[in-house]
């Protein structure tokens, strides 16, 4: 079946009254899970999974679907009002987002990443349709070595996300790194750094780190503070319309930004967190002005939520194409389609055509129902910000306690993301970034893994890692990455040198 049969037969599909209202559905609940901090489609993808065996399978997998790539809208709502991300991929949002909303721009803000959103998803459809058996083979020759390539790569990316120190930036990648090998050894099953506390042998909850760092540590750093709000324009339509140098600053970020996310997705085992962090580097690397990053810089909000979006829609690559789950959501989506007796892999989309294409074309109309609900609601998202922060501190530990406690259901978790929080206020004041120790976090496990695996598969030769081209590849772009560092640094120095050097003289 060629693309327009099959666009044609998803249409058909998709626009069933049953699979338009669990579309509409999904998609609300989506937005709504993901301005709740600290919830995320996971705990409710989870929660919702047993009303799909009522309902028919391709709406059920269209409303879960709904809620992954929903929430990927609504993330960075609280990111930008209140310094929270909803999703951990939202966290990057929370770098210039916040700076935008205590500037008075909480509402260009919004309306740019809900059109960085809308451009991202519908983009990374397009590749979906378009590239997705080119993709699914690319997927197919990422061994071990290129794996743990790719992810040293983004290590060094990360290095560069502090807006202070480099050396700070990299000390917090190393801790994000420590703290990725709490928990229970992959190849030997041994229990590692728990300290004998039975409730460490999983790891460290990856949305306790995310809520403590970024939302426990915020509340208690302006705790003391006599705050209003962030925002004190009136939001109306003129205030929410960009300018046109906020419109020229956002376009190549965000078709960069699609790039980034629709490969990122598309590979096992990767995701839109990985997407995000890598597509801020990327911006604030090739900007003529790097120091305006993390200061409300319009690219460090539109670039990355447009590669989340997009890697949120090509996330379904190697699930649907492979049956290879790119992170825990997507393996929720499989459990979802084995339960109604679908076999995700390469012969579904000519076994079951009506649910491949309907899902594809569902992704479209789902984007378009996002659109329409979350650009009239931006002043009532901003609005959150005119509540008395005595009154909505409490509101907002309320969410992250209940939020961390639903994944799990376990208490350990709370008292462990008020740690972490007291940690993460500590490390502010010290001027020490949280983004890179999330991004050290999540892509620490995955390296170690495939170094381990790579070297068993070379019975321990490390030339395994150059001798394959794309592996090498990913670490000359690392090791490119590093000089351009380390230059731009010595330029610094030397500059700083030559204007002691002149104040001397004078």
């Amino acid at each position: 079946m060629d693309i327009l049969n099959g666009l044609m037969l998803g249409l058909e599909s998709a626009l069933q009254p049953v699979t338009l209202l669990y579309c509409f559905i999904g998609v609300f609940l989506g937005t709504l899970i993901g301005v709740l901090p600290g919830i995320g489609a996971l705990a409710t993808i989870s929660l919702l999974l047993p009303i799909t065996y009522h309902i028919p399978p391709t709406a059920a997998i269209v409303m879960l679907a709904g809620i992954y790539y929903g929430a990927q809208y609504g993330g960075s709502t609280a990111s930008i009002l209140l310094n929270l991300p909803g999703t951990p991929s939202s966290a990057v949002a929370c770098l210039d987002g916040y700076p935008m909303a205590k500037q008075g721009r909480a509402g260009v803000a919004l309306f740019m990443t809900t059109i960085a959103s809308f451009v991202g998803s519908m983009l990374g459809i397009l590749a979906l349709v378009l590239f997705s058996p080119a993709i699914a083979e690319l997927g197919l020759k990422f061994g071990a070595a290129e794996y743990f390539a790719m992810m040293l790569l983004g290590l060094v990316a990360a290095s560069a996300l502090a807006s202070g120190s480099p050396a700070k930036g990299l000390s917090m990648v190393i801790l994000g790194l420590l703290l990725g090998t709490v928990g229970t050894d992959v190849n030997s099953g041994q229990a590692r750094f728990d300290f004998g506390i039975p409730e460490l042998m999983d790891g460290i909850n990856l949305v306790a780190l995310a809520m403590g760092m970024f939302g426990v540590s915020e509340v208690i750093s302006g705790i003391n503070q006599v705050r209003g709000s962030d925002v004190k324009e009136k939001i109306t339509m003129r205030t929410m319309t960009p300018t046109r140098k906020d419109m020229k600053d956002s376009i190549m970020p965000m078709l960069r930004g699609t790039g980034i996310g629709s490969f990122f997705g598309a590979l096992p085992g990767t995701g839109a967190s990985i997407a995000s962090f890598m597509s801020y580097a990327v911006e604030k690397k090739i900007a003529k002005d790097p120091s305006r990053f993390g200061n409300g810089a319009i690219e460090g909000i539109t670039a990355p939520e447009a590669a989340n979006n997009a890697a949120a829609q090509t996330a379904f690559v190697p699930t649907l194409s492979l049956g290879i789950p790119g992170d825990a959501v997507m393996a929720l989506m499989l459990g979802a389609l084995i339960i109604h007796g679908i076999q995700p892999g390469p012969m579904l989309m000519s076994q079951q055509p009506e649910l491949f294409w309907g899902l594809i074309v569902s992704f479209g109309i789902g984007n378009i129902m996002l659109l329409v609900l979350n650009l009239p609601m931006i002043g009532m998202w901003v609005a959150i910000l005119r509540i008395p922060y005595r009154v909505l501190f409490p509101a907002i530990l309320v969410f992250i306690s209940l939020g961390v406690y639903s994944v799990n259901n376990n208490t350990f978790d709370v008292l462990m993301v008020a740690g972490i929080g007291a940690v993460g206020y500590l490390l502010a004041v010290f001027k020490f970034e949280a983004a890179p120790l999330l991004l050290g976090f999540v892509l620490g496990p995955l390296m170690e893994e495939n170094l381990r695996r790579a070297l068993l598969l070379s019975r321990g030769e490390l030339s395994t890692f150059i001798e394959r081209p794309i592996s090498a590849g990913f670490l000359a772009f690392g090791a490119a990455i590093l000089l351009w560092s380390a230059w731009g640094s010595l330029r610094e120095f030397m500059r700083a040198r030559e204007k002691e050097a002149d104040a001397q003289q004078l």
